[in-house]
């Protein structure tokens, strides 16, 4: 499991509700993932019903937070969303996805990767440990298995940090801040394992599983081996 330790807690945004939610799907819609929208406050606010100033206190919240950028001209201004912008609303996708389609599932071949061996150290110890055994069923080997995700299936890989999982709380010891993670069942060429998402990953285009034996050893897989892999959501 490649993830960051650090000495302190990183500063995490309260998700937007409300008529801020309701402003960042307004512009959403009208294209602000991709180029900037031009609208007023007044106009804002006449769209989600609420009235110009309330509009204009909630763009300048929003901006404060990190999720959209404000730049001003004459009586309109440019507005553009952000990264944490567009993970919230593809979060809240996927809830309504859930709702009305079931729990997803997510595949793709892979090709087998040797990490950096950081996955022994933080899965030995005993603040995952003791989570894994109850939550999961299982003590998982002290490492995990990276599978390189191709890049025509990057984008579906991304969207399981949206999806519902068997959550894996952070901790404190030793003077060291462990951050948490999202574990999803999977199967690997068929086999039931668990993939482990890191809330903070040095490694993007990488899923990691874990499951109670060396899945290299099980599966027989050495580098650059081709996998089928499937995570799903719950």
């Amino acid at each position: 499991m490649t993830r960051k330790a650090t000495a302190t807690t990183a500063t995490s945004r309260s998700p937007p509700s409300g008529p801020e939610l309701a402003i960042l799907k307004l512009i959403a819609v009208l294209g602000a993932t991709r180029s900037p929208v031009v609208l007023t406050s007044r106009e804002v606010g006449e769209r989600i019903g609420i009235s110009q100033q309330s509009a204009d206190r909630h763009l300048v919240a929003l901006e404060a937070q990190g999720f959209l950028v404000r730049q001003l001209a004459a009586r309109r201004q440019r507005l553009t969303l952000l990264a944490p912008a567009t993970e919230h609303l593809r979060r809240e996708y996927q809830s309504y996805r859930r709702i009305f389609e079931g729990p997803a599932v997510m595949r793709f071949t892979g090709t087998v990767q040797s990490g950096l061996g950081e996955g022994r150290y933080y899965l030995s110890q005993p603040g995952y440990m003791v989570q894994f055994s109850e939550r999961l069923g299982y003590s998982p080997y002290p490492g995990t298995l990276n599978v390189g995700v191709p890049p025509e299936a990057l984008a579906r890989v991304g969207t399981v940090r949206g999806w519902t999982g068997i959550r894996i709380d952070g901790f404190q010891a030793t003077g060291r801040t462990f951050g948490g993670a999202t574990c999803y069942r999977a199967r690997l060429a068929g086999r039931a394992c668990h993939a482990i998402v890191p809330d903070r990953t040095h490694h993007e285009g990488v899923v990691e599983f874990i499951a109670a034996e060396r899945l290299r050893d099980t599966l027989v897989l050495k580098d650059g081996d081709a996998i089928q892999a499937e995570v799903e959501e719950g």
